[in-house]
């Protein structure tokens, strides 16, 4: 009987804490989605731009 409740115990645990991964997970997907947005704006604002263009084309001999 005593090892039933322990097991039982056991598995509730577990599936108490199931739901908090997922959460987890969804937080970390919007939180790098989130940064990705941000880090494409910077990216695309025109001073950055041209800075990376001729950084690229500087390294591939084409200036």
């Amino acid at each position: 009987m005593k090892r039933s409740i322990v097991r039982w115990r056991h598995r509730a645990h577990r599936a108490g804490e199931a739901g908090m991964t997922t959460a987890e997970y969804a937080v970390g997907t919007l939180a790098a989605c989130t940064f990705a947005i941000v880090l494409l704006a910077v990216v695309k604002s025109g001073s950055v731009e041209s800075g990376l263009s001729g950084v690229i084309l500087e390294a591939l001999g084409i200036r």
